[in-house]
Formats: C-alpha cells, structure tokens, sequence
C-alpha cells in the first residue's frame, strides 16, 4: 500500500481572513512547517493541492451561489443581497482576497483526496473539514462544504457505504443537512452541547446518525470511554469502505472557541483507531483557533499516520518554527513553554 499522502497549498500562507478574525492566524502552513522541520514531510509524500472547478463546486453548491462567491472575489466587497442572500461578508463569513480560491482549494484537495484513494490507502488535508458550508450559503466561517463534496464524489465513484466521523467542538450541522437521508452514509459527530449552531442534538439511528452533544470540561478518559463503547463498535459495525475523520482542533483546552478540554492525545488516539477501521481513510483538519495547539495537533495526527512519533523535547529547527509564531489572543501573551518545546500534550 502507498504511503500516506499529505495534501496542501502555499495559498494558506499568503490568505488570510483578515483583522481579527478567529482565522486570521497561521494555521494549515505551520502544521507544514511544522512537520518538515520534524524531518516527517520529505517532498514526494507532499501533494500541491488543485483548486475545485466550477462544476465540481455545484455538484452540490447552488450554482447562484458559488457565481457570488467569485464575484465577491473579484469586487473585493459584497452587494446588500449577496450579503442577506448568501450569508457572505457578514456574520464570520468575510470578503477577502481569497475568498473563491482559498476555500475551492480546499474542496479541491478533498477531491483529489477522492482520486488518489481509489486503490485505497491514507490521505491527510488540514485545510479539508469545512462542515458548517450550506448548499446556498456561507455558515460558520465556511464558504464550501468540502466534506460533502468528497463523499458525493466517492458515492459517485461507487462506493456504497462511506463513514463520516467529526470531532470538531462544533456540530457538523452542514454535512447532516446534506447527507442525513442517504443510507449509504453514517455520520458521527462529538461536540460541545449548546455550543454554535446548537444542532446535534439527537440521534437517528435507523438513518446512521450518530451525534454526541457533551459537556463543557469533556476530556481524554471521556472520549475514550466513547470511542470504545459507542463509537468505534458503530463504525466497525457498518464497515466503510472510505472513512471520513474530520479532527477539529478546537475541541482541545487550548483552544478559545470551546469549553471543551481533549489534548491531542485524543487526536492521536482517533487516528491510530481510524486506520484500522477502512481500507481508505481521508483525514481533515477543521476548527482550530490557537495557532500553537492547532498546529501540534495537526502535526502529531500526521506522525501517527505515519508510525511516528516526535520526541521530547523536539529539536532546535522544529522549536524556532514555534517560536516564531505571534497571537494577539489573551492567551497568546504568555504562552506556556510546553507549547515550543513539544508535540504531544500531556493526556487529561
């Protein structure tokens, strides 16, 4: 079997979402940097992500809707209907350079993630995770669904049973939208109960829908004791032949946007499970708003797909790629020592 692949783009390095937006943080090229300065990204396991057409855009997205999107590109601005027609420019969902070509990119890498996993095999894309995206509009910091896009690529492909597993703090309320009445997907979803958008609440079974609101202060031995009961035996019991693990990074204690409290050990942990669970797995990144514990978490996801495991405490190259680092978030003014000099958080 190929080793895994790991998608990315250098549009994540120059974009960003501009003033004081949760994203406007280095995000997918720190886990980059991250990983090469670790020695774990050598140049033919790294894949230059396509940017998604058009046509592949509205094989779920309204194609009104992605028109707007590379219109609000182009003009730099938002009409007053785009705005209330479309959700773009307001409520967390800005315009900025890259609008069209940075969340398209990400599609795209989803996509060809799809391709390259056809004889089977693992694929890792940080930037893929974006569920919040609606058919016509933009939500929750996310203008294209790229999980949605990936698994009606492999439904279109043949596939007949796909899993979807999200443990992003946050609902994966898009891909449910979208997919909850096709048999041939399950969806799991682990996120904070009564957080954003406040979906998620309940489970459906007989339609595969899996969903686990949990409390604030949620952590490893909780999760755990979810995978093994519930999760993992719901998952094996449906055999996917592609699984879909979204890892959101917000989820973790470091992180500003959950009352959650996981260390990447829970990531890691996931992982290792996930690979043993489909011949083809597609692992994403998601939320993630502490540019440090994001970029550590997607890091250490990648060295468990890989068998590796990063020591302590890391070298000088890997701990300067953290150091150089700034985040204008209360919790960025003293951050603690243990987020540049290691990959692993210590297991809650």
């Amino acid at each position: 079997m190929a080793k895994p692949r790991f998608i990315g783009s250098e549009i994540y390095r120059r974009s960003r979402y501009g003033g004081k937006h949760p994203l406007a943080i280095p995000w997918v090229s720190l886990a980059v940097d991250l990983c090469r300065a670790l020695g774990w990204l050598p140049a033919d396991r790294y894949v230059d992500s396509p940017v998604a057409s058009v046509e592949q855009l509205t094989r779920f997205h309204d194609p009104d809707y992605v028109a707007a999107v590379r219109q609000c590109e182009r003009d730099r601005v938002a009409t007053p209907e785009q705005r209330t027609r479309f959700n773009l420019g307001v409520n967390g969902n800005p315009v900025f350079g890259e609008v069209f070509r940075r969340p398209a990119t990400a599609a795209g890498a989803t996509l060809h993630a799809i391709e390259l996993l056809q004889k089977g095999g693992v694929v890792f894309s940080p930037a893929g995770g974006t569920h919040h995206g609606l058919k016509d509009r933009a939500s929750g910091f996310c203008f294209f669904n790229d999980p949605v896009l990936g698994i009606l690529a492999a439904l279109d492909k043949g596939a007949t049973r796909v899993a979807y597993l999200d443990i992003d703090a946050h609902h994966c309320d898009g891909v449910e939208i979208a997919l909850a009445d096709d048999p041939r997907v399950m969806i799991l979803s682990v996120h904070e109960a009564g957080r954003w958008p406040r979906t998620g609440k309940e489970s459906d079974t007989p339609r595969h829908i899996h969903n686990y609101p949990v409390p604030a202060g949620f952590g490893d031995n909780d999760l755990e004791s979810l995978m093994n009961s519930e999760i993992l035996p719901a998952v094996r019991t449906f055999d996917p032949q592609l699984l879909f693990l979204q890892c959101g990074a917000d989820a973790l204690e470091a992180d500003p946007m959950s009352g959650l409290a996981l260390t990447n050990a829970s990531h890691a942990r996931l992982a290792r499970a996930a690979m043993t669970l489909s011949p083809r797995l597609l692992v994403t990144g998601g939320g993630g708003y502490n540019p440090w514990a994001t970029a550590r978490c997607w890091t250490r996801v990648w060295g468990v797909l890989n068998g590796l495991e990063a020591e302590k405490p890391i070298g000088p190259e890997a701990e300067a790629v953290l150091r150089a680092v700034t985040w204008s978030h209360s919790r960025g003014r003293n951050p603690p020592e243990a987020w540049f000099t290691s990959i692993g958080d210590e297991a809650g």
